[in-house]
């Protein structure tokens, strides 16, 4: 399936507006504070309640939902459930706190897995090394794996920041799985599949980045998020991460923060 391939949706006051859609999937959800406070501005001025002012808080939230992406060619079943997927991968160290609500009630989805996986330094996927012309071994399971929410609704994952490969700009794919069955070789199956993405990255940060020796190696022109063919200058309703250093130098790594919000019904 070509990375161009994606649906747009959004949902406003309960209402999904749907235009041209390639992936028959369902949608994210990024909850943001200046909606609702315009929510409680409008409240504010409205004097005589009506039947949409006597609905719950949370269902009358104003959602901006991003676009599915495509899972792209490098997806493998199976992955192990582990909140640190880096292994012996060299790179910055990247902590990622994904928070996954219900897009209805914006109640956090506990017993969730979150599920990542993406390139290293050099560009190359597990299970797939050579497809960015660098040579290194490969076991078939590095910078893969993912873990399940809590009752907060949160999912911690270390890793290390992405490379990129050719034609793409730095990013992670990402999957929300329900009611998955936990395997005794430490892995998942079944369940239910509620969003399939991507996460992206300031293009300042990443600039710094790929002037780090690991990955100044990666012999592949960079595609910057400007050039990417999948993101689309939406900020976090497209899956941008906020990041925030961990240290005072690049190579001390980055926190990673976003709000998932996935249909459940």
């Amino acid at each position: 399936m070509p990375d161009s391939q994606r649906s747009d949706r959004f949902r406003f006051y309960g209402a999904v507006f749907m235009t041209d859609s390639s992936i028959g999937r369902r949608t994210l959800l990024i909850a943001t504070g200046a909606t609702a406070a315009a929510l409680t501005v409008g409240a504010t001025a409205q004097q005589t309640p009506t039947v949409a002012d006597q609905a719950p808080a949370a269902a009358a939230a104003v959602c901006t939902l991003t676009k599915e992406m495509t899972e792209g060619p490098y997806y493998l079943d199976g992955q192990l459930v582990r909140a640190d997927i880096s292994e012996d991968k060299t790179g910055i160290p990247l902590k990622l706190t994904l928070t996954v609500v219900d897009d209805d009630t914006c109640a956090p989805l506990g017993n969730a897995l979150v599920e990542i996986w993406h390139c290293d330094a050099l560009g190359e996927y597990s299970g797939f090394v050579g497809g960015n012309g660098h040579d290194e071994p490969d076991n078939g399971t590095f910078l893969r794996g993912g873990i399940l929410t809590g009752s907060d609704g949160v999912a911690s994952i270390t890793t290390v920041y992405p490379g990129w490969y050719r034609g793409r700009c730095v990013h992670i794919h990402i999957k929300v799985h329900t009611d998955v069955t936990l395997t005794p070789d430490g892995s998942f199956e079944g369940g239910q599949e509620l969003h399939t993405g991507q996460l992206f990255f300031d293009e300042a940060v990443t600039t710094q980045v790929a002037l780090v020796p690991v990955y100044a190696a990666n012999t592949v022109p960079r595609t910057t998020l400007a050039q990417d063919g999948i993101y689309d200058d939406g900020g976090a309703a497209s899956g941008l991460l906020t990041l925030t250093p961990l240290g005072g130098s690049t190579t001390a790594g980055y926190a990673g923060v976003l709000t998932l919000g996935v249909e459940t019904s």
